[in-house]
């Protein structure tokens, strides 16, 4: 290779080679709540379509235009990516719901306006040295059970018909072919946390994928999730030429429901050893065919309890001693939010921050949203419906979680979540037209609050 060409991201056994051809490690952050929307990181109740569709109803489609326009570019932009560069990221995994790229109304029908905001985004990472996977984190029909792949349901209807199956196809043809040849592109994520129950269409139909995005485009790499949310891998044989096989490794203990760390957590003692342990279960199948290990999401839910945040800290510290220690590359999850997760946040005196208070502590209250609560929401309604399921049906225990977490998707997260939609589109009511700007400019980088403890462990990371 001629000084200063460069070439596509790629595999060489377990080693991935960089865009200079040198080996890597690729450090990143998940844009998640961005091309592809998620309650708790943006402060809407229930899911993005079901949302936006409520917004645009109060607002008219000419102003919900330029409202999400205005939210998007001010979301992540230039100065994100040389923000995350002088963090030491040298990577970015950029979730993306398909209906950027394809209405339901006119399927097989790839929008090349859709495009966008991708392109501005992989181009401003590019200028910084930061490299973009393009992660398809909703999917026509729903590839998993929750809100994150636009799931107004609890069924993941992707994989019982044909047709959306099919779309997908489709697009991943449409998305190669776009970005075939920019070798700032570091792969492409094909299924963002599948949840086949079945467990026998996914196998089948990765194969349809792979071939089909494959005679695109041959150069770039693969990143593919497991079954049940990226833990499962039994569904591969033999792996497949420059690919990726991605985990996601989310403790226990850092999460809504999370006891003390070390300690213990739904009647499990979770500490550093058990970290390990459960990461090495699921990076099993990368281990044993020689393939790169990647963690494509992890990191745990600050609670501003200082004594907690600090343990919650710790379990990041771990994780990230056990990746370097297996040279595992990493994209935590996630960058951007109001406070709960992310490296940045929109500020608390932001003007989105203030209008959207009081709605967010009703949906905390509700236990509206699943990610960071911890799925009890008002106890005295919920607990004799979990009773009850118990009692009388002892022995169920449904994909992919169980019982405790079925209850609270339907009753929660559905039934109480949906009705808040109409309430929080209600607030975008009697705002002009820079009162809207300015809810969207809250999360521009310039009004944004930094995580610093936990950009200090990205930095050593």
């Amino acid at each position: 290779m001629s000084a200063g060409a460069l070439s596509y991201v790629r595999t060489r056994g377990q080693q991935v080679l960089g865009v200079h051809g040198a080996p890597v490690r690729l450090r990143g952050a998940c844009i998640g709540g961005w091309l592809n929307m998620e309650n708790f990181i943006t402060g809407y109740a229930a899911n993005e379509s079901l949302m936006r569709a409520a917004v645009r109803r109060v607002l008219g489609p000419a102003r919900y235009e330029m409202f999400f326009e205005r939210l998007l570019t001010s979301f992540f932009g230039e100065a994100d990516a040389a923000f995350l560069a002088q963090t030491g990221l040298n990577s970015v995994r950029i979730p993306v719901n398909y209906r950027h790229l394809e209405d339901d109304a006119d399927p097989f029908t790839v929008k090349e306006d859709g495009f966008r905001h991708l392109d501005r985004a992989i181009a401003a990472c590019a200028a910084h040295g930061i490299v973009s996977v393009i992660d398809l984190h909703a999917l026509p029909g729903s590839q998993n059970h929750h809100w994150h792949s636009d799931n107004a349901t609890h069924r993941a209807l992707f994989w019982e018909h044909r047709h959306f199956q099919d779309r997908v196809v489709n697009l991943w043809e449409k998305i190669a072919d776009h970005y075939r040849d920019d070798v700032w592109v570091g792969g492409y994520n094909l299924l963002n946390e599948p949840a086949d129950e079945s467990r026998v269409v996914i196998g089948p139909f990765y194969q349809r994928l792979m071939k089909a995005v494959r005679a695109v485009d041959p150069h770039h790499t693969l990143f593919v999730d497991g079954n049940t949310y990226s833990t499962e891998f039994d569904i591969f044989d033999e792996p497949w030429d420059n690919t990726i096989y991605t985990c996601h490794d989310y403790v226990p203990a850092g999460l809504g429901r999370g006891g003390p760390y070390p300690g213990m957590t739904d009647g499990v003692y979770i500490d550093r050893a058990a970290v390990e342990r459960k990461f090495l279960q699921r990076s099993e199948y990368a281990r044993r065919t020689g393939t790169p290990l990647y963690v494509g999401e992890f990191g745990p839910i600050y609670t501003g309890d200082e004594a907690v945040d600090g343990q919650r800290r710790q379990i990041l510290a771990d994780q990230l001693d056990i990746y370097r220690e297996h040279d595992a590359g990493w994209a935590i999850w996630m960058y951007k939010d109001l406070g709960r997760q992310g490296l940045v946040s929109a500020a608390p005196g932001s003007a989105y921050r203030q209008r959207f208070a009081g709605f967010v502590a009703k949906k905390d209250r509700l236990g509206a949203d699943q990610w960071g609560s911890t799925g009890e929401g008002p106890k005295e309604v919920t607990q004799p419906v979990q009773d009850l399921i118990a009692r009388e049906f002892p022995t169920f225990q449904p994909y992919p979680w169980g019982a405790f977490d079925w209850v609270r998707t339907l009753l929660l997260n559905i039934t109480f979540a949906q009705p808040l939609v109409d309430e929080y589109a209600e607030l975008f009511g009697g705002l002009d037209d820079s009162e809207l700007l300015a809810l969207a400019d809250s999360f521009a980088l310039e009004n944004a609050t930094v995580r610093e403890p936990l950009r200090q462990q990205l930095v050593r990371g």
